[in-house]
């Protein structure tokens, strides 16, 4: 006998399959050959189950390379670390280089105010325009580093006026304030405009007040403020806080902020139990004295509370504490976890991300994004936002020497805020990330019965020198509401082994059959290529017989009889 004996036919070749195989109802086929209507009837059937199988098997493969994922939360109970927090005393100070410019950027606000609301809107600024010059002479911010370099050369300019505008078809009452804006040639100009008056004046003061920093030397040291003139007591678990707990910096807007427990290192920051007497306490001087009024029309502290060693973005985030008020601000840490890939892009660490970053902390998107927007703003203005720090060898933006700036950078930010920039496909969210969810409460702080020795407490203790009544100093304490925190997992909808079995679900749906009978399947396509090239074989050499002729086929080949190899 040969090794394998092989079909003669694909009659029985079918035959054989219909009445061998565990697909279930093709052996009706076979059993109701005599009766064509019942053959028909079942050929279709096992046609439209076929049809239908492969639909659901199109409808899952969709699915899956869609990468839907699903949201799962846990618990997590370990210990953990306090959250950085970032306070400032929402005072901008006054540089003595500048102090010239500053001073004449205020007159051009109250002319604009008289211009706008008349005289008496700009009698209070006045006044205030000549405290500070007072003050100035007393104890202004003065750099004797820099005493041989002047300002004297730059100029506010004048074609940046405060304009009211009117629709004509919608009436005086609905107007709307706002400065004219014009390309390099003149040729584009456009109005950024505010319904609000106050909102235009503000704007237009930042403008302004940009140019005018802007003349700063990069190398110019931060002013020396003193921790005791914003925070008179600090407390984090019944322990006083340390000199090496808070770092400083200055916000150009926001004015002196400290950051405290920035990198998360230190055990003494370490969560112990949850609830108010184990948090941090603070006791804030929260008086303005309205060094630049116009910048900020907020009187209190700024306070925000962010990841360890990451920059705190106080113009997106953070929120305001009231002075004579008492704040409890309860926290909870959730964590998200992203899968990344092809579930969505994220990043690690930022080290895949192409937009390099200009800030020395870790990533986030905001970092990314302001990164990638002044560098945008290099290439396009050939000058920085002097809010976001400067790429190498760039300088900040100054309409003396590139008076078209403005022009530039508000089309340049409506492109990313309308996200048309680029800088939202270069910047992921990162895949491991900290949200702080906060619930806050208040009270008047301190009472009537009790402000005069809480005065006289600080000012014994802490240097408090002012008569108010309760709008000079503030209280917030930050705790954590409970230990545990929730994290937020990514998981797949339809993960490889999911949609394995849900493919065998419904193979058995449709012919009740396992794996076996897809391998049967794969029998009988092989079977019907290796006996179709039997037969193409055949049919050449008889064709190649002597005198062209078609001799007869061997029996052993005829078609009907099984074939040994």
């Amino acid at each position: 006998e040969g090794l394998i004996e092989f079909y003669g036919s694909f009659k029985e070749m079918f035959e054989f399959f219909c009445k061998n195989t565990t697909i279930h109802g093709t052996i009706r086929l076979v059993c109701s050959g005599r009766n064509r209507m019942k053959t028909a009837f079942w050929t279709l059937l096992l046609l439209a189950s076929l049809a239908m199988l492969y639909w659901q098997f199109a409808l899952m493969f969709s699915q899956f390379w869609a990468y839907p994922v699903v949201l799962t939360m846990s618990m997590d109970s370990e210990p953990k670390m306090f959250p950085a927090v970032t306070i400032c005393n929402l005072d901008p100070s006054r540089f003595e280089l500048v102090s010239e410019q500053l001073e004449q950027l205020e007159r051009m606000a109250e002319e604009s105010l008289t211009f706008l609301y008349g005289p008496k809107a700009a009698a209070r600024l006045s006044q205030l325009r000549d405290r500070n010059r007072d003050r100035d002479k007393d104890g202004a911010i003065r750099v004797q580093a820099w005493a041989n370099l002047s300002s004297a050369g730059f100029r506010l300019s004048h074609n940046f006026s405060l304009v009211r505008m009117w629709d004509p078809r919608a009436g005086k009452e609905h107007s709307r304030v706002g400065f004219r804006l014009c390309n390099s040639t003149g040729g584009n100009c456009f109005y950024t405009s505010h319904p609000s008056g106050m909102d235009a004046l503000l704007e237009w003061f930042r403008f302004h007040y940009m140019n005018v920093m802007a003349q700063l030397p990069p190398g110019l040291p931060q002013h020396q403020q003193h921790f005791q003139d914003l925070v008179y007591s600090c407390q984090y678990d019944g322990e006083p806080c340390r000199p090496s707990d808070h770092v400083h910096f200055h916000h150009p807007v926001f004015g002196s902020c400290y950051t405290f427990n920035s990198k998360g290192t230190d055990p003494f920051w370490a969560a112990t139990k949850p609830g108010i007497p184990y948090g941090l306490s603070l006791i804030l001087r929260a008086e303005q004295k309205e060094h630049l009024p116009l910048l900020s029309t907020v009187a209190g502290v700024k306070v925000m509370i962010h990841s360890h060693n990451q920059t705190p973005f106080l113009e997106h985030e953070g929120f305001h504490i009231r002075p004579g008020i008492a704040t409890t601000i309860g926290i909870r840490q959730d964590q998200v976890n992203r899968l990344g890939g092809n579930y969505g892009r994220c990043t690690r660490d930022g080290a895949d991300v192409a937009v390099e970053l200009l800030y020395n902390n870790s990533y986030t998107l905001q970092a990314c994004l302001h990164s990638c927007f002044q560098r945008a703003m290099v290439q396009r203005c050939g000058c920085g936002y002097f809010y976001y720090p400067l790429p190498a060898g760039a300088r900040y933006c100054d309409y003396s020497r590139q008076p078209a700036w403005g022009h530039c950078f508000y089309q340049l930010y409506s492109r990313l805020r309308n996200h048309r920039l680029d800088c939202f496909q270069h910047c992921p969210k990162p895949c491991r990330e900290s949200l702080y969810k906060v619930s806050a409460g208040t009270a008047k702080w301190p009472s009537a019965k009790s402000q005069d020795w809480v005065r006289q407490a600080l000012r014994h203790q802490n240097g408090y020198n002012s008569s108010s009544s309760r709008r000079d100093i503030a209280k917030v304490t930050i705790f954590y509401r409970q230990l545990s925190s929730q994290a937020v997992h990514e998981a797949p909808l339809l993960s490889e082994n999911l949609l394995l079995s849900s493919m065998g679900s419904q193979w058995s749906l449709w012919f009740g059959s396992s794996v076996l009978s897809v391998v049967e399947m794969l029998e009988l396509l092989l079977d019907t290529l290796v006996l179709s090239g039997l037969f193409c074989l055949q049919r050449l050499r008889a064709q190649r017989g002597p005198g062209g002729s078609s001799p007869t086929p061997n029996a052993s080949l005829a078609p009907g009889n099984p074939r040994e190899l």
